[in-house]
């Protein structure tokens, strides 16, 4: 059974930090480069970071660029989201997503995603 779940959301206050991971299985973990996207109530899905298949390359969106590291460990199947100085504006859920073709540098769209974990909530506080 092909899953992706993400953890480690949940309520900070600005400048804080959380990590998020997502675990993978019933797909070859590193044959798929794997990103973060998130989306806020009334808002358009939106790529956050992505990191590729087989050199470990990421690219940020510049929103979150210098405050948000992607990393990977194929070992573990897991992808994580280091997310430090928040900001009420990054409030959004947080969902991981995995896909076969993606030219990581670009981060691609969501339909570009052959696989997607349920969301975890994402709460920064003033």
């Amino acid at each position: 059974e092909v899953q992706l779940q993400a953890f480690g959301g949940g309520l900070v206050q600005a400048g804080g930090s959380l990590r998020l991971s997502c675990t993978a299985s019933g797909f070859t973990f590193d044959d798929y480069a794997i990103s973060w996207f998130r989306q806020a109530p009334g808002k358009e899905r939106e790529a956050v970071s992505c990191i590729s298949s087989n050199d470990g390359s990421t690219t940020y969106a510049d929103s979150v660029k210098g405050r948000f590291t992607i990393s990977r460990d194929n070992a573990k199947n897991t992808v994580y989201l280091q997310m430090n100085d928040l900001r009420p504006e990054d409030t959004a859920v947080y969902y991981c997503a995995a896909g076969s073709r993606i030219i990581y540098s670009m981060l691609g769209v969501p339909s570009s995603y052959e696989h997607w974990g349920q969301g975890t909530q994402v709460t920064v506080s003033s």
